[in-house]
């Protein structure tokens, strides 16, 4: 899996500098994973603007700008919170794009509602996109953790190449 991950956070750093652009993260579940998987890839300083954790409701008020009233009522683990993530680390790290990932990593934490596994992945970038992916993962923390990065940078890849 390691390689894997490695493998495909080399093809979007490739495509990051063909096309002269920047990424940030923000995450919450993947504590810092996401910005760890980008920056593996030697070279990285060229495209990575930055990233913020934002585990607590607090921080992702405080850093990313997510609304107290969208985290009243959708709660930390939604689409809408993944987008307001999304938006607010591209506001603050002034980068092309931005991937944001919330969600309950497990073991424990799920409802019925949003159970464990559950996952928003967020990304905002030029000309107003933002796409927020809904996932729900059968694996364990680490494997949850893993699985969201890979869904994550997939879908920046995607919007590179589309």
């Amino acid at each position: 899996m390691a390689r894997d991950l490695l493998a495909l956070s080399q093809q979007v750093g490739a495509a990051l500098i063909e096309r002269g652009n920047t990424v940030c993260a923000a995450e919450s579940c993947t504590g810092g994973l996401m910005l760890s998987a980008l920056t593996d890839c030697a070279g990285s300083s060229a495209y990575v603007a930055g990233g913020a954790v934002a585990y607590s409701n607090e921080a992702k008020m405080r850093l990313l700008r997510v609304s107290e009233e969208t985290l009243i009522a959708h709660g930390a683990v939604s689409e809408a919170v993944a987008g307001e993530m999304a938006r607010g680390a591209l506001s603050l790290f002034d980068a092309d794009y931005a991937l944001s990932v919330t969600g309950i990593a497990g073991p424990g934490g799920g409802s019925i509602e949003k159970p464990v596994g559950l996952t928003y992945i967020g990304l905002a970038g030029p000309a107003g996109l933002l796409r927020v992916e809904r996932r729900v993962w059968a694996g364990d923390r680490i494997g949850n953790k893993a699985a969201s990065v890979e869904a994550g940078l997939g879908l920046l890849l995607e919007a590179l190449r589309g």
